[in-house]
């Protein structure tokens, strides 16, 4: 093991820095004020969880998952994601009314990097779960409010992907047979590897109808046209059904105004194995990772001993402001410079200043080593210097 650098941090964390904490809190608050303009209520969990109920229902891989020991000897981890922490709660406490909740939360979750490859192993996520409503309309309404809250930060330039986890599986085990030949094929749709897909599919003992048939599936990309497209590869049955609901999915956006904002991509596979029906993911600009994601999980709250569907999405707010750009500060930053004799004349003026809204930074200039290079960070800088005299903005 070589020996740690001073400043050198464990692999994947990072720190915020004063101007990219007050980027992230601008952010992160348009999306809040937005959610609770829906009607969902924000919750806590803890960063801790066990390993046997929150680990391992969370579909991270055990090898991602930050695990230490407790007193007793049990497996605890840092929370991988935030769904499973809400499943748990949801069903442990607040679902005995059989009620939908709608429910947000902003939080970091914890996902061990075996090499740093840019991503952090620290992140926040800010998202919301709709729990007890296995209707369309839930669905339309979170890819909604996704919508919604991302236009509120000022994201103009995104694209809102949505597939159907039932129709992939329902259309690969018509033609291959078995869930495991099923799981090797999504695994190419997963690493969004198609040149690897096309290439396994070639090699497989099909028909040449089976294998245009799966060759076809790769161009179910695009508008409500798709929805034919997928109907004309599908038998009857399971597949049939999901794409009935993602033509619902469509009709619903529409009714929200929002339709120019998704595309069907039915070659959609999400990593995380508890989604069941409609997943989706959100590009933006240039960024190389989505945005955001999310989906139906309705066998999920089975694993904490509830039966209830549910949907919702998640954010990840580094994405999204690399997304953004930089966001200029509208609070400026007064501040007073005073010498040891008007200290107490600095303290009412700074009181007075802060009770108008006004932040405020009270400094003894005596603590300054370079004056100018100190006050040129703030918007405007008053001088209360001396015995005598008013206060003076420095020029």
């Amino acid at each position: 093991m070589s020996q740690l650098f001073m400043f050198e941090k464990p692999l994947g964390m990072r720190d915020t820095l004063p101007e990219l904490f007050e980027m992230k809190d601008k952010v992160r608050t348009s999306i809040e004020d937005g959610m609770k303009q829906w009607g969902y209520q924000f919750i806590e969990t803890p960063a801790l969880e066990y390993f046997e109920t929150v680990g391992s229902a969370s579909a991270i891989p055990d090898m991602q998952l930050f695990k230490l020991l407790d007193q007793q000897g049990h497996t605890l981890v840092l929370r991988p994601d935030m769904t499973a922490p809400i499943a748990r709660v949801a069903a442990s406490k607040l679902l005995d009314d059989d009620m939908p909740l709608r429910l947000a939360y902003a939080a970091n979750v914890y996902r061990a990097q075996q090499r740093e490859g840019g991503r952090p192993a620290e992140f926040e996520q800010i998202g919301v779960e709709c729990i007890g409503d296995e209707t369309i309309s839930a669905d339309g309404e979170v890819i909604a409010l996704l919508i919604s809250v991302l236009e509120d930060t000022g994201l103009s330039d995104f694209q809102l992907s949505v597939g159907h986890i039932s129709f992939v599986r329902e259309l690969f085990l018509q033609i291959l047979g078995t869930d495991e030949r099923a799981e090797s094929l999504m695994k190419f749709l997963y690493e969004k590897n198609y040149v690897g897909y096309r290439e396994h599919v070639k090699a497989l003992s099909l028909s040449s109808i089976d294998k245009q048939r799966l060759l076809d599936f790769l161009k179910l990309r695009g508008g409500r046209e798709v929805i034919e497209k997928a109907l004309s590869l599908i038998e009857n049955g399971t597949g049939a059904e999901a794409v009935a609901q993602l033509s619902q999915l469509w009709n619903i956006i529409a009714d929200f105004g929002m339709a120019d904002n998704i595309k069907f991509d039915l070659t959609l596979v999400s990593h995380m194995s508890y989604y069941t029906g409609i997943v989706f993911e959100v590009y933006a600009g240039q960024v190389g990772f989505p945005i955001g994601n999310g989906g139906r999980y309705d066998r999920l709250l089975r694993k904490f001993g509830k039966s209830s569907g549910a949907t919702g999405f998640a954010i990840r707010l580094d994405n999204l402001l690399e997304a953004l750009g930089p966001i200029e500060s509208n609070e400026p930053i007064h501040c007073i410079l005073f010498s040891g004799e008007r200290r107490k004349e600095a303290y009412e003026l700074a009181k007075t200043k802060r009770q108008s809204g006004l932040k405020v930074v009270l400094q003894d200039i005596n603590g300054v080593k370079n004056v100018d290079a100190y006050t040129n960070k703030y918007n405007e800088t008053s001088f209360l210097l001396g015995n005598a005299g008013k206060e003076s903005p420095h020029e």
